[in-house]
């Protein structure tokens, strides 16, 4: 049976309504202050298939998602710890079998098959319900970039041993929190 972990680059509010303006607003307000054009922002997801079974790993909204099992092995606050007590203002790491990735029909290219053994496949795959629970849309190591969705992948990817710093989404885009999954994986990052 094959294995392969490929990693999607999906932009940034495909298919939604609120989160592609509130994202190019942050975006631009961004730019403006780094003093270069806005770029496009991507969010990435990991589909990794190991035999006959077919996995989609990603963090999303606690709220709001399809009913019923999909994968959820662990989350965390969003915006301030104390406001996850809410679900409003929760995140979920999902480890979905069979899983669905909606934004794929936008992705701007085919996903970036990364060079994992069925073993590291497995281990990545367990590794997901491990991922540092750190406050998403925060700067928990003081780098300017938050932690985010894009910081569980790279933290995966990196901790696999793949460079997650040597990837970047297509063209000259942009993806918001990567560097702080590299970072944390680097400092052990638990909190």
């Amino acid at each position: 049976m094959s294995t392969s972990v490929d990693l999607w680059w999906l932009p940034v509010g495909a298919g939604g309504h609120v989160v592609i303006h509130t994202s190019k607003w942050w975006e631009s307000l961004r730019a403006r202050r780094d003093h270069r054009p806005p770029r496009p922002l991507f969010h990435a997801a990991l589909e990794v298939v190991d035999g006959g079974a077919r996995y989609v790993i990603e963090m999303t909204p606690a709220w709001g998602g399809p009913s019923g099992p999909r994968g959820v092995v662990s989350g965390g606050p969003v915006g301030a710890r104390w406001l996850g007590a809410s679900r409003f203002f929760r995140y979920e790491i999902r480890c979905w079998p069979d899983g669905t990735i909606p934004d794929t029909a936008w992705a701007v290219a085919p996903p970036t098959r990364l060079p994992l053994s069925p073993a590291e496949a497995r281990a990545l795959l367990t590794r997901a319900a491990e991922t540092p629970r750190l406050v998403w849309g925060r700067d928990a190591f003081g780098i300017g970039d938050m932690w985010n969705s894009n910081s569980l992948i790279s933290w995966l990817l990196q901790t696999s041993g793949i460079d997650a710093s040597a990837l970047s989404p297509p063209g000259d885009g942009s993806a918001p929190g990567w560097r702080s999954g590299v970072v944390a994986a680097g400092s052990r990052a638990t909190r």
